[in-house]
C-alpha cells in the first residue's frame, strides 16, 4: 500500500506495457510511422490510448467527439472501441496529417465509423451546436492547440450528454503544469483550465497520471 502515486521509472514503464498493453498491429504501425515525423510528441501514448478504449467500453459509448486528430492514432483507439454502429467526429486542420490517418483508418476497416471535419475546431464545434447536437455525445477528447483549451472544454461540456464523459490530454504539460512561474501561453492556459475545473459544479474530476496527464471529467 501506497498513500501517494507510484513514481513511474523508465524500467517500470516498460514492464507495464509488457504486461498489460494489448496494441492492435495497425495502432503499432501508425505509431512507428508518426515516429518519423517532427510532430511526433503530438501523439499519444500506446496506454493512454487503451486507457481510453476501456472507459468508452466501460461506458457502452456510441458516439464520440475528438478535437485534435493528429495521424488518427486516438481516433483510430476509439473507433475500435466502438460498437458497429458508433460513430465518431473528428476535428482537424491538417489535411497531410489527414491522408495518414484515413489510410490507417481504411485498413482497420472502421474508416465508416470516423467523419474528419477539417476546419477550425471553434467553428466545427459551434456548427455541431447549430445543427442540435447538443447534449448528443457520449464522450469527447481534447487534444489540440492549448490555448483554446477552455474554449474546447465549454464547447464540449454542451456537446456531451448528462453523465457523458470529457477527457482532455497534456493537463501536465511534462511536468510544467507545477511551475507557478513558466513563461510558456500554451501551459498557462492549461494551469487556469485546471484551477477551472477543480472547482467546477458542473462536473465531476480526476486527473489521471496517465501519458502527459488526462483530465477526466463526467458532466453532471
Amino acid at each position: 500500500m501506497s498513500r501517494h502515486t507510484l513514481a513511474i521509472t523508465d524500467e517500470l514503464r516498460e514492464y507495464i506495457l509488457s504486461v498489460s498493453l494489448r496494441e492492435h498491429a495497425l495502432l503499432e504501425s501508425l505509431r512507428a510511422e508518426t515516429a518519423k515525423l517532427p510532430e511526433a510528441k503530438m501523439q499519444i501514448s500506446p496506454d493512454q490510448g487503451q486507457f481510453m478504449a476501456m472507459l468508452l467500453h466501460l461506458m457502452h459509448a456510441r458516439l464520440v467527439l475528438e478535437i485534435g486528430t493528429f495521424t488518427g492514432y486516438s481516433a483510430l483507439s476509439m473507433a475500435l472501441a466502438l460498437p458497429p454502429d458508433g460513430h465518431i467526429i473528428a476535428c482537424d486542420v491538417s489535411d497531410a496529417y489527414a491522408k495518414i490517418a484515413r489510410r490507417y483508418w481504411s485498413e482497420a476497416g472502421v474508416a465508416d465509423r470516423i467523419t474528419l471535419r477539417l476546419a477550425p475546431a471553434s467553428e466545427t464545434l459551434d456548427d455541431l451546436l447549430a445543427e442540435g447536437r447538443a447534449d448528443t455525445f457520449d464522450a469527447a477528447f481534447i487534444d489540440a492547440d492549448k490555448r483554446n483549451y477552455d474554449l474546447y472544454f465549454e464547447r464540449s461540456l454542451a456537446l456531451v450528454r448528462p453523465g457523458g464523459l470529457i477527457m482532455i490530454d497534456n493537463v501536465l504539460r511534462g511536468g510544467d503544469a507545477a511551475n507557478s512561474a513558466t513563461e510558456s501561453l500554451d501551459t498557462q492556459s492549461i494551469q487556469a483550465l485546471n484551477r477551472k475545473l477543480h472547482t467546477d459544479p458542473r462536473v465531476y474530476l480526476s486527473l489521471v497520471p496517465i501519458g502527459d496527464g488526462l483530465t477526466l471529467v463526467r458532466k453532471i
